[in-house]
């Protein structure tokens, strides 16, 4: 179920993207928000998913716990970085980027709407 819930991101963010550059040909920098915010909350999921499994798979470990949080806090202070890059340094729109990052809740909910409709 999650591949299909990510395959959904990606499609809904270049749909999005796409309907950013209809509706404002002159701004192209509005379809790239969107694209960025994709590439954004994509690398969050991944971060969110690694950390996740890494402490299902310690268990209780103290010490090694406390270092698996460091590199989630990390990976997230590097998506910070990045998102900062992407406004400052690109240019690229803030609402883009943000309808952008909301690609994989719309995509959650088109799976849970798929899987109360299947039952």
């Amino acid at each position: 179920m999650t591949g299909r819930v990510a395959r959904d991101a990606v499609a809904l963010c270049l749909v999005l993207a796409v309907a950013a550059w209809v509706v404002w040909p002159r701004e192209w920098r509005a379809g790239a928000g969107v694209l960025g915010g994709g590439v954004l909350i994509g690398l969050s999921a991944w971060a969110i998913r690694g950390t996740v499994d890494a402490l299902i798979g310690r268990g209780s470990g103290g010490r090694a716990g406390a270092w698996v949080l460091v590199k989630f806090f990390t990976r997230h202070a590097i998506l910070a970085v990045a998102a900062y890059g992407m406004m400052v340094r690109l240019h690229l729109d803030p609402v883009g980027m943000l309808v952008g990052v909301t690609a994989l809740a719309l995509a959650a909910g088109v799976e849970a709407i798929r899987s109360q409709h299947a039952s």
